[in-house]
């Protein structure tokens, strides 16, 4: 939805309420802003760790490496 199409639906004065209370909320800590950033690019909740490399040697059997 586009800045227009929000300002026909809730009109101007709705608007201008919802910028004044953004401006009153508290700037978010560093912590927060970490921890949203993590969500947010693995929004599915798993943390990647490192796991070994699996493959296949040239007769078909399983081999790990690392």
């Amino acid at each position: 939805m586009t800045r227009e199409e929000r300002l026909a639906i809730l009109g101007p004065e709705t608007v201008a309420k919802i910028h004044a209370r953004v401006k009153e909320a508290p700037e978010p800590s560093d912590e927060l802003v970490e921890e949203l950033r993590r969500i947010m690019t693995n929004p599915a909740g798993e943390i990647p760790t490192s796991r070994p490399a699996v493959g296949r040697s040239g007769n078909g059997a399983v081999e790990v490496h690392g």
